[in-house]
């Protein structure tokens, strides 16, 4: 027998994550310098990890011999202080990501309904029909999550409801007080799932603790792949009441987070300053990104992340021709927007050579035409 005979069914029907462009790949398919070429795609700092964190990391390879701390008990205090949480409230996975297939585990089957933006974070989709429940898409509103939509999509058979702020790639967030009476509004068998990952990004980011202390079931998930540059390390966190942190742990894997990750985080989470610098150079990246694909007559989003929203006609066309350039960003077809680029906000030099490649490409498009 075939291997796919013996699969389970549903594995047949699993979409399939398909993430940005690597550099590598990139320079092999066009003969490129690595070197020379900008990731504009994933949403990664461009300023990478602070130097105490790299100092951190390099350190903790020194016993790479031993296993992790498999409670990330240092990580779980630093977190709990700079949050003002109870530590006992975290949960630290392999990535955001991970505590999100870890609620599948414990919370999703047949039956069941998730519900999310329909131009949300492709993961929460994922992981749905990974567990063989179904995904109810709601249509979003301005770029943003219809929170009265989401709620009017709850039924019996609904588990969990997924809102990131600001979204995933539309960069839209919502208003702390929509969340709150969104929170309070929900039946007792729905878990409000508020993933936080670009929420270093906001002014003030809404805060939700309050009610987990109240009894409301929610969970908020953030990561240190984004403001903390750590995306390569793949950690992150969730934090909630500890009766659901606790059936988490349940579903687990040991030694999920190794230890480099672990002193990184820690590291990162001191390194006020850094994290200053960057949200300060993303604001100033966002502005001339906006004005300048403006400029070149490309409806523009900047939102609230590290990224903006830009309808260049073919998203996937775009893309492919800033490859040719060295330049990577990622089209967003696969999720219904195939008019549209989502561009990460890069250093002061990627940003000027983004857009002069913009200007190149958009050029190309009218003598074609």
């Amino acid at each position: 027998m075939k291997y796919a005979e013996l699969a389970n069914a549903d594995v047949h029907l699993q979409p399939v994550y398909e993430p940005g462009k690597s550099i590598e790949s990139v320079a092999r398919e066009h003969g490129l310098n690595p070197a020379r070429i900008a990731k504009l795609a994933s949403n990664e700092n461009p300023y990478g990890p602070s130097p105490k964190a790299l100092e951190a990391a390099q350190a903790a390879i020194k016993q790479a011999h031993l296993y992790p701390d498999g409670a990330c008990f240092e990580l779980c205090n630093a977190i709990a202080k700079v949050r003002a949480i109870d530590k006992e409230s975290i949960i630290v996975g392999n990535g955001s990501n991970e505590i999100i297939e870890l609620l599948g585990h414990v919370f999703l089957r047949p039956g069941l309904e998730v519900v999310m933006g329909s131009q949300a974070f492709v993961v929460y989709k994922l992981v749905t029909k990974l567990f063989g429940a179904t995904p109810v898409e709601v249509p979003m509103y301005n770029y943003g999550h219809d929170l009265k939509a989401m709620r009017a999509a709850v039924t019996s058979n609904t588990r969990l409801l997924f809102v990131a702020s600001p979204n995933n790639p539309t960069g839209v967030a919502n208003k702390e007080a929509d969340l709150i009476s969104l929170a309070e509004s929900l039946q007792d068998h729905v878990i409000l799932c508020l993933d936080e990952a670009y929420a270093e990004y906001l002014e003030t980011a809404p805060n939700l603790y309050a009610l987990i202390k109240a009894g409301r079931k929610i969970i908020c998930l953030r990561t240190f792949s984004k403001i903390y540059g750590l995306g390569g390390l793949r950690i992150g966190y969730g934090y909630g009441d500890l009766e659901l942190i606790s059936l988490l742990q349940r579903v687990r894997q040991p030694f999920n987070v190794n230890s480099a990750a672990q002193a990184a985080a820690i590291a990162s989470l001191e390194d006020h300053n850094f994290v200053k610098r960057c949200i300060l150079a993303n604001n100033v990246g966002r502005k001339r990104l906006v004005d300048g694909m403006q400029a070149l007559g490309f409806t523009t989003i900047g939102g609230e992340a590290n990224f903006v929203l830009s309808n260049v006609g073919d998203g996937t066309w775009f893309f492919l021709e800033l490859q040719k350039r060295g330049i990577i960003v990622r089209p967003l077809a696969s999720y219904g927007m195939p008019d549209y680029v989502r561009i990460t906000i890069g250093t002061d030099l990627e940003n000027e050579i983004l857009l002069n490649a913009a200007s190149e490409v958009a050029k190309s498009r009218e003598v074609s035409c």
